[in-house]
Order: C-alpha cells, then structure tokens, then sequence
C-alpha cells in the first residue's frame, strides 16, 4: 500500500513539474498583450496621448460678438461673478449689433492666476486648461482575426472650479475604437490609415449615454 501510495505520490510530482514547465513556457511565449481582454482594452484606451489629453476653454476678453458672449460658458463664468461686461459698439468684421466690452472681476482674476502662466490675465486671450477624460468601463469587443472593436464609456472630469463652471453635468459618453494586433500584442488604433475608427474619431463621435 506504501509502496502504491509512493509511486502516485512522485508521479503527481512529475506531473505538477511537466504542468509547470508548460505553463512557464507558454508566459514566456505569450505577452499579456496577446490577448485583449477587457482590462487590456481599458488600460491602452485610458493611456492614450489622445484619451489624455486635457482640454482648454479660450477666453477671450475686449469686444465680443453677442452670440459669444451668450454662450453657455461665458454665462457660466458672468454667473460666478468672474466677468463683467459693457454694451460697445461693434468693430468691423464682427457683429451684428448689439457687441460687448468683456473683462475679468478681481475675482475672476483671483480664480483663473494660478492657471495661466504669471503675466497672461493682462492679456485680451489666453487658454484654461478645465476637463479631462475619465475611462469608466469597456462595455464590449467585437474581434475579427487580428483586428477588433472595442466599444466604451467615458465622461469629462473638472480639473478646477472653471472647468466645473463652464462644464456643466455629469453626462456619459458612449465610444468605439479600432485595434490592431502587432507582433508585441493589441494597439489602439491611432491612425486612420489602419482598418477601425482612430480613437481621436472615435472621441469626437461620442455619443450621449441615454
């Protein structure tokens, strides 16, 4: 009985080493981007140039159009009592009446000094970097071969109070991105000279989570 239970007991020893040696050699062989799962999709999507990259609202003070000065941000920003603004007359080239004489409040000079660069609040325009993508899930792959797309959910985060001023609710946004399969595993698609929508596309042509 000793001598049946030994025997079994060094062939599940081979066998756990064989079963060891196999699988040390398929992680050797395989990377993990050879295989797009979900977390793979998700963490090339969210480390992106594209997907990271910030966005800034142009504000622009002196004489404005009135169908500028009545858009929703700038609204926002009179709101918060960081801009104020006089009738003026409308230069050539920019209209049609009525035009308006822009400015920042001290407060709004107060809000917007540590986001620009010292010096710039003087100026007549200058960019606010306010929103930033935040990946919220891969919600499916569709692969064919070596190509695949990938469908995902996203939204904008405020990266300051003027970013949560002049970006106003908490919407979701819906995305399809291309992959490609390389030789060192799965890529987003990052030119629109490969098959799959690019992902700067695919940002653009998001669309509203209802």
């Amino acid at each position: 009985m000793q001598l049946i239970r030994a025997h079994f007991l060094r062939s599940l020893y081979i066998f756990v080493l064989a079963l060891s040696a196999v699988l040390l050699l398929l992680l050797l062989f395989f990377s993990p981007r050879d295989f797009l799962t979900h977390r793979l999709a998700g963490d090339l999507i969210a480390g992106s140039a594209n997907f990271r990259a910030r966005q800034e609202f142009q504000l622009r003070t002196g004489v404005l159009a009135n169908q500028d000065y009545l858009s929703p941000a700038y609204a926002a920003l009179q709101h918060r009592g960081w801009i104020s603004a006089t009738n003026a007359t409308c230069p050539a080239g920019l209209g049609p009446p009525p035009c308006w004489d822009v400015s920042l409040t001290p407060a709004g000079v107060e809000a917007i000094q540590n986001l620009i660069p010292p010096g710039e609040a003087e100026r007549k325009s200058f960019s606010i970097p306010t929103i930033r993508r935040e990946l919220i899930a891969v919600v499916g792959i569709a692969r064919q071969g070596g190509l695949a797309d990938v469908e995902f959910i996203w939204k904008w985060i405020p990266l300051n109070e003027v970013g949560a001023a002049v970006y106003a609710g908490d919407v979701r946004y819906r995305s399809s991105v291309g992959f490609r399969k390389y030789d060192d595993g799965w890529r987003v698609v990052e030119s629109p000279s490969h098959p799959g929508q690019p992902l700067s596309e695919a940002l653009e042509n998001a669309e509203p989570v209802r």
